[in-house]
Formats: structure tokens, C-alpha cells, sequence
């Protein structure tokens, strides 16, 4: 019988120390420093604080003014430093709302003001996120920035629903699509017959309020009134909800369920996948299906 061999995962290398600081993190991790009149933007994640970046929260521990936006949960900004000033600046639909170019130019201001700015948005900057049109703001008024990306909640909000976005035994593409355009039409310049043929699972951002439009465009253009969809509130929240429904009947269950944005909708057969995966579920003692897709004929586990 042949002797194991036994690897060492650490054998030639020096330990680093275990920091217990976030400053101590930043300086073992070679994080980079906040430098005054800099624009960080910087994601923020789904919701669960404990989706942070390490980037992210070595921005806020230096930055001296943190701008953020409505989706970004009050317990991140506790992570700022003492002293920093937390300006809101949030846009909902159909509510008050600062305009971009205001918010962009306020950027600017602080900036010039020779201010660590960090302009902290939820999610992903650049994923419907309006961090492009602020970045190139930032260059043409000469405001040097770093991009920090978070966990978008097309992707990591949906894992905590159990939900994942791609599937080998479902999809090999995954489309993400606004539900409305600046001025909160839904985005009739899409093609939606492509979109409709195309994607086997569809994501919508910020389509709540134009669910019912953007079913009828589905339906017209060839998917089925049955395909399952799934709509995640407060997504990675302790308040995070889920409903599950079709396409054809999707906005009168939320009308039933007097379901309330903020949401992210998923279209498609890896919302089935729900029944397996939903590990918040089975926390609280839901019983997982093996083989959710019926592939196997497996019977139901706990």
C-alpha cells in the first residue's frame, strides 16, 4: 500500500498576519489610498452588508464625503469614517429625485474642494447604474477616479433567492434588460422579438411598473404565457420576499400580492431551480429537491 504524501499549502511562503482592523486589511492587502479631489465610485452591493468589498470598505474608511444613492442600506454607511458627511442623493421612480446632470456636477464640486468623494451605489455602477455617464462627467471636468465594482443584484440577488442565472441543464446565455428609460417609459428601442427568441433567461431591472408591457412583448413575440418567473424584493434583505409566478399571470399575482419595488425579475427555467437551492429556505426548514429540473426522478431530501 503506497504512503500518503502530504502537501503543504503553506510551504514556502511567509504567513501574512491576520489583520483586525480595516486599516490593518488595507495595509496587509496593498489597498489602495483615497488621494483628496478623487472620485471613487464605488458598488455597494445587493444589500447585505456582508456583500461589501474589501475595496469598498477601505473607500469608506477614507473617504471625507460619501455620496450615496437610495438602494444603498444605512448599515454600510456605518462603515464610514467618524467625521465623514453622508449626502443622499437617490433617485425612485415616480418619486422626487435629484437630476443626473445635478448629481454629477455635485461630484465635481466636491471634488475641486480638494474632498475624498465617494459616491456609493447599490449594486454595480456600471450595470444600470448610471456610473458611466458620472465617470465620463468626472473626465471632462479633469476629476481623476477609481471604479470599484460591486455584486449586482441581477446576479447576487437572485443567488440568495436560490436562483441561479445560468444552469448548464437550462441556459448558456443570460440577458439583462432595463425596464425603463430615463424618463420611466419602458425601452421600446429594444428589440424585443430578439430578446423574446433569443434569451432563455431574461433579467429585468427596475420593471416592476412595466411588467405587464414588457409579459405582453414576450408573450406576442413567442414565449410561453406558462414559463416560470420569480420576483425578489429587497433582495439579499432580512425583509428579502419572493414570488413566484408565470409570465401570463405574473402581474396580477403581484397585484394580489400587493408586491412593492424595489425587485428584480427573472424569466426562465432556472427559477424551477428554486425548489433545490433555496438555501435561505432550508435554513428555516424547507425540504430541497434533488433534482429540481426533473432530470433524475430522485425524490425529495431534506
Amino acid at each position: 500500500m503506497s504512503e500518503k504524501k502530504v502537501i503543504s499549502l503553506t510551504s514556502g511562503r511567509k504567513a501574512s498576519p491576520v489583520p483586525e482592523s480595516a486599516g490593518e486589511a488595507a495595509s496587509v492587502l496593498g489597498l489602495p489610498e483615497f488621494e483628496p479631489g478623487w472620485v471613487w465610485l464605488v458598488g455597494a452591493g445587493p444589500g447585505d452588508p456582508g456583500l461589501l468589498t474589501l475595496h469598498a470598505l477601505n473607500a469608506l474608511r477614507q473617504a471625507d464625503v460619501v455620496v450615496y444613492d437610495a438602494l444603498v442600506d444605512e448599515t454600510v454607511l456605518q462603515f464610514a469614517k467618524p467625521g465623514a458627511k453622508l449626502e443622499y442623493s437617490g433617485k425612485r421612480g415616480g418619486k422626487p429625485s435629484p437630476k443626473q446632470r445635478d448629481i454629477s456636477a455635485k461630484l465635481v464640486e466636491l471634488a475641486r474642494k480638494g474632498l475624498r468623494v465617494l459616491r456609493l451605489k447599490g449594486g454595480d455602477p456600471f450595470v444600470f447604474g448610471r456610473g458611466g455617464e458620472e465617470a465620463l462627467a468626472l473626465v471632462d471636468a479633469g476629476i481623476p477616479f477609481r471604479l470599484v465594482p460591486g455584486v449586482t443584484a441581477g446576479v447576487g440577488g437572485l443567488g440568495y433567492a436560490g436562483i441561479p442565472v445560468t444552469h448548464r441543464d437550462v441556459n448558456h446565455a443570460v440577458t439583462f434588460v432595463t425596464g425603463h428609460m430615463a424618463g420611466g417609459d419602458i425601452p421600446e428601442n429594444l428589440d424585443w422579438p430578439s430578446i423574446a427568441r433569443g434569451s432563455p433567461v431574461i433579467v429585468l431591472y427596475m420593471a416592476l411598473s412595466h411588467l405587464g408591457e414588457i409579459s405582453k412583448l414576450l408573450i406576442e413575440n413567442g414565449r410561453s404565457a406558462n414559463e416560470p418567473v420569480a420576483l425578489v424584493r429587497n433582495a439579499t434583505l432580512k425583509d428579502q420576499t419572493v414570488l413566484e409566478t408565470t409570465l401570463g399571470r405574473a402581474v396580477e399575482d403581484v397585484a394580489r400580492a400587493a408586491f412593492k419595488a424595489p425587485a428584480i425579475i427573472v424569466i426562465g427555467d432556472v427559477v424551477k431551480l428554486r425548489e433545490g437551492l433555496d438555501w435561505l429556505g432550508a435554513l428555516e426548514g424547507r425540504i430541497l429537491k434533488r433534482d429540481p429540473l426533473g432530470l433524475r426522478g430522485i425524490e425529495d431530501v431534506g
